[in-house]
């Protein structure tokens, strides 16, 4: 199982993952493919996400059963944990402004 979300994606990306996968909601992708057209398609992703972000999620044979990147401007981003990978948060932007005074 595959799982993209999308936010802000320009509409040729749209359009471009929805040859491969169904967008079950508007940017929310599913679909059962193999580890090189996943490749493939998160190489379209990165180079074409522009200003939005994404975020992908497979079954494998971990200890959570799933793996997941992400692109693009985001709050979240992935960490490595003793193996299990977790979500950590940058700070929000209005901190790091105050900070920067």
């Amino acid at each position: 199982m595959l799982v993209i979300v999308t936010e802000n994606a320009p509409p040729r990306l749209r359009g471009r993952l929805a040859v491969w996968l169904v967008e079950a909601r508007a940017g929310v992708y599913v679909g059962d493919l193999g580890r090189r057209v996943r490749e493939m398609i998160w190489e379209q992703v990165t180079e074409g996400i522009e200003e939005g972000n994404a975020v992908m999620a497979w079954s494998t044979n971990t200890e959570s059963g799933f793996d997941f990147m992400t692109a693009g401007k985001n709050r979240r981003m992935p960490v490595e944990m003793d193996g299990i990978k977790l979500v950590s948060f940058y700070p929000p932007e209005e901190n790091k402004q105050l900070d920067e005074k």
